[in-house]
């Protein structure tokens, strides 16, 4: 008998399929942590508490008058998940545009594009208080982490600038008291690779303990490419880091913290399309084709990052108030060359490598210092208060590397170096007025300074210049930022709160970093700021046996930064629109019918639209005379008000469940979750036939059997068990560099079908 060649694929995915069909469906998220049982009631459990830090102190999410999305670290790790762009799915109103080791992330429509590489970014992440404003900052610590918290709206009062449209807290797992371990490895039968964790942590003396963990992934890609038979992108990546917390008192808590992170993706997601919509029809394949010695740059297509981030955090009992001191540092160091997809929209590949006749390449260079302090004062008084100071400094280098063969006969390499140095300081507080038991009164008020100097410079390393050449350029900013906010909650029950937020943000302004003949008066472009307005509630009922949050909100952009790609320029516009607005509600329900069974269901509706953008990049449907990128009198009279926002479907969310039985001496968990999208556009120049994706549903799903202790387990974990393909980015590719005019598009990942093990001790 002939085994089919994906015969293990057929068995898991049937597995799974069949564990989801023994219970209810609905979403997947962790149930509680504890038992958490009412004497008065015959429940034997809750959904339990998750404790946030949202607003600088530890406090119940349901006490938080913010929306937030929190994702405990076991959820992550259940459904091995290692990146940003794996969790989008699991957070309404989040997007994470696929771009190699710099993961750009958009919140309620907003986020800075990929094609100005230097761009701060409008959602900044922070890992264990450390700020990081650029995507490739903290792409290795998906892993061993207590929790993750998504912020929406703005969040300049406590977090400070780049925080425009929202913020992620990313918490490491802090060393314990007793000693512990676990060891966990697991094979993925799509992408034929494996992972392993191991993690140790326990007391080294009676104040110092310690936690070392080190993660390893050594997985092959979805996509084949048909040159060399290699399924791209393959996935190599080696973690680790140590945590030490030193406790020689009740008032003195220092966590040292040291990771490092070597993440390497071979090989590319690009795959071609067809511009023609009659030939056209969404449905991307499972092939690309990538020839040696791309457009005779001599390297190997590879996104890759090293990273060292280090931290100390300090909780220092003075009286009844709380002084914490943080200090970090962030180093990475990119290597990444592009190249493209070479199959002609007939499915053929042109002869001689006409469709490998340009790459890019844009290594990074990056370091950071900064410092926090802050003082908290007791809680259970009228005023509550947190203030501290800040102070940032960093060092950037962005080189591009243009490699072309034979484009308009011109054969060779060109570069542009980009140099930044910046350094910013703020000084901020927040006080909560408790009028009543029932009413407060939250406000908060930030003032930051941010001081950038840069310089760009750009040559011809060999042969003929296929970019005109200007002379190199240098520029300076210096700005100063107000970020007020103000809340109003009210808690109509112990139970049940609602609150109004009024709070703005901010993003500081830049300089244009990887465009060839860049003009002088267009090297900087200004900040931009946000205004959001919200209404929220948040309730749980039945003793925790059922919870539903609420947020309408309406968010206003001023000077919104844009960056968008002229395919027949080669150039990139880097620019400020007017305004911008996105409004909607987010709906996060939470329910536990049986003591066993945990229902989950977050949905989001969107509507983010440019409200005023003149000079905006010329539309793929519009004819010369509505606009030309030639002309500059054009451009300056073109305006794309009433246009959607990139990257903004108008809903999306998640239904899942997570059932929980036993089974003799052992415990049987199940789990599914159905993430959806409506379309959405995910090209510049808004293509209505390829620059649109479709909407989609992806349905992932998780059985694990495991001893009562805890001691082992054993999981079956799917992801996109229905195989969507879908695309994170799309472009024209000119026919000017290109033997056969096309798409380009970058596909998210497709079905993983992963076997784990893990042993706790």
């Amino acid at each position: 008998m002939r085994i089919p060649a994906n015969f293990s694929t057929m068995v898991s995915s049937l597995a799974l399929a069949s564990a989801i069909m023994v219970s209810p469906t609905a979403m997947a998220q962790d149930s509680a942590d504890g038992n958490g049982a009412d004497p008065s009631t015959d429940r034997q459990r809750s959904m339990g508490v998750i404790v946030v830090t949202a607003q600088k102190r530890e406090q119940k999410l349901q006490d938080v008058p913010v929306s937030i999305t929190a994702v405990r670290g076991a959820t992550l790790e259940a459904l091995q998940i290692s990146d940003l762009r794996s969790i989008q799915s699991y957070v309404p109103n989040m997007a994470v545009l696929n771009s190699g080791v710099n993961p750009v992330v958009f919140i309620r429509g907003f986020g800075s594009g990929p094609n100005n590489v230097a761009f701060d970014q409008e959602v900044s992440v922070y890992l264990d208080g450390i700020y990081g404003g650029r995507g490739a900052q903290f792409s290795a610590p998906f892993f061993d982490l207590e929790r993750m918290e998504v912020l929406r709206g703005p969040q300049g009062a406590l977090f400070g600038r780049n925080t425009a449209a929202g913020a992620i807290s990313l918490i490491s797992k802090r060393p314990t008291d007793t000693f512990e371990g676990h060891v966990s490895a697991g094979y993925d039968f799509e992408r034929n690779g494996y992972n392993a964790t191991g993690v140790v942590s326990g007391p080294v003396t009676d104040t110092l303990s310690m936690r070392l963990a080190g993660k390893i992934t050594r997985q092959d890609g979805y996509i084949k490419n048909l040159y060399n038979g290699e399924d791209d992108p393959q996935l190599r990546d080696t973690m680790a880091r140590l945590t030490l917390r030193w406790q020689p008192s009740s008032d003195v808590d220092v966590v040292f913290k040291n990771e490092y992170g070597d993440h390497l993706i071979e090989g590319g997601v690009t795959v071609s399309g067809s511009l023609d919509e009659d030939v056209y029809d969404g449905d991307f394949g499972d092939e690309r084709y990538i020839s040696d010695n791309y457009a005779g740059a001599g390297l190997d297509e590879e996104s890759g990052i090293e990273t060292w981030n280090s931290a100390i955090n300090a909780d220092i009992g003075i009286g009844e108030h709380t002084l914490t001191l943080i200090s970090g540092y962030s180093h990475f160091e990119t290597t990444r060359f592009t190249a493209y997809d070479e199959v002609a929209p007939d499915g053929t590949v042109p002869a001689n490598g006409g469709n490998a006749r340009f790459g890019n390449g844009f290594p990074e260079d990056f370091d950071q210092w900064s410092v926090e302090a802050r003082v908290a004062s007791p809680l259970g008084q009228f005023l509550e208060y947190i203030v501290g100071v800040y102070y940032d400094t960093s060092d950037y280098h962005l080189h591009q590397d243009s490699y072309y063969r034979d484009v308009f006969t011109l054969t060779g390499h060109q570069s542009t170096d980009f140099f930044q140095d910046s350094s910013s300081w703020s000084a901020y507080g927040q006080g909560t007025f408790n009028f009543s038991p029932e009413l407060k009164l939250i406000t908060g008020l930030r003032y930051s300074q941010t001081d950038k100097d840069a310089e760009f410079s750009q040559y011809t390393v060999s042969g003929s210049p296929l970019n005109p050449i200007g002379p190199g350029t240098s520029g300076s900013l210096s700005e100063n930022y107000l970020d007020p906010s103000a809340t109003v909650q009210y808690d109509i029950t112990p139970d049940t709160m609602v609150y109004a937020t009024a709070a703005r943000g901010s993003k500081s302004g830049g300089f244009v970093s990887n465009t060839y003949n860049v003009a002088p008066d267009g090297f900087k472009f200004a900040p931009e700021r946000s205004t959001n307005y919200e209404l929220g509630l948040k309730s749980t009922f039945g003793d925790g046996l059922a919870s539903v949050n609420l947020a309408i909100f309406r968010m206003d952009f001023e000077d919104l930064q844009q960056s968008a790609y002229d395919p027949d320029r080669r150039t990139f516009f880097t620019r400020n629109a007017a305004e911008a607005r996105s409004e909607g509600v987010e709906l996060e329900v939470e329910l536990l019918p049986t003591d066993n069974l945990t229902l989950n269901a977050n949905v989001a509706y969107l509507d983010a639209k440019f409200r005023d953008y003149p000079g905006a990049p010329c539309l793929t449907a519009e004819t010369l005379a509505e606009c030309d990128s030639s002309d500059a009198n054009s451009l300056a009279a073109h305006n794309i008000a009433g246009t959607p926002l990139l990257f903004a479907p108008k809903w999306s969310g998640n239904i899942g469940f997570h059932h929980q039985m036993d089974v003799q001496q052992f415990r049987l968990t199940t789990s599914a979750n159905a993430q959806f999208r409506s379309k959405y556009f995910v090209a510049d120049g808004y293509s209505p036939v390829w620059g649109v994706q479709d909407g989609w549903t992806k349905i992932d799903a998780r059985v694990e059997l495991a001893t009562q202790d805890d001691r082992w387990s054993v999981a079956l974990v799917g992801r996109n068990l229905t195989d969507e393909h879908t695309r994170g980015a799309s472009l024209r590719f000119p026919g000017s560099i290109t033997d056969t005019t096309r798409t380009l598009n970058w596909m998210d990942e497709y079905r993983s079908v992963s076997l784990v093990g893990t042993r706790r001790f």
